[in-house]
């Protein structure tokens, strides 16, 4: 059973979905089940995906990686998004951009998500 927020994907056709209900039947696409996509924490590769979250007033910017992300055609990433207790708030991005986008929260916790093409699904905290 999908609950929210979890993202999946189509191994098949490369769908990618976030569930914003979770309810009792299996997702499937192309006659397949799709896939959880785990959300990742730690970078163990060259290419750096966890989320940066730098705090400003009240915004954050979040950066992909330490060292920024690739943006080309091939391997970029695709959006981020923010969660703040009920509220997620995602900027897409595309080929060519700065892996960074940049929201306004306040002064509670955020989780932040990002979606390589390539690599998946990654998050970071900050309090």
């Amino acid at each position: 059973m999908a609950q929210r927020p979890e993202v999946y994907a189509c191994n098949q056709c490369g769908n990618v979905v976030e569930v914003l209900r979770g309810g009792a039947g299996n997702l499937a696409c192309c006659d397949q089940a799709m896939q959880a996509v785990a959300e990742n924490t730690v970078d163990a590769s060259k290419e750096k995906h966890v989320p940066a979250i730098a705090r400003a007033g009240s915004d954050v910017t979040v950066t992909i990686g330490t060292v920024p992300h690739p943006m080309g055609e091939e391997h970029f990433i695709e959006w981020v998004e923010i969660e703040q207790g009920d509220a997620i708030t995602r900027r897409y991005l595309k080929p060519g951009a700065i892996p960074q986008a940049t929201f306004e929260v306040g002064k509670n916790p955020v989780t932040a998500r990002a979606y390589c093409n390539l690599h998946g699904l990654w998050k970071a905290r900050i309090d």
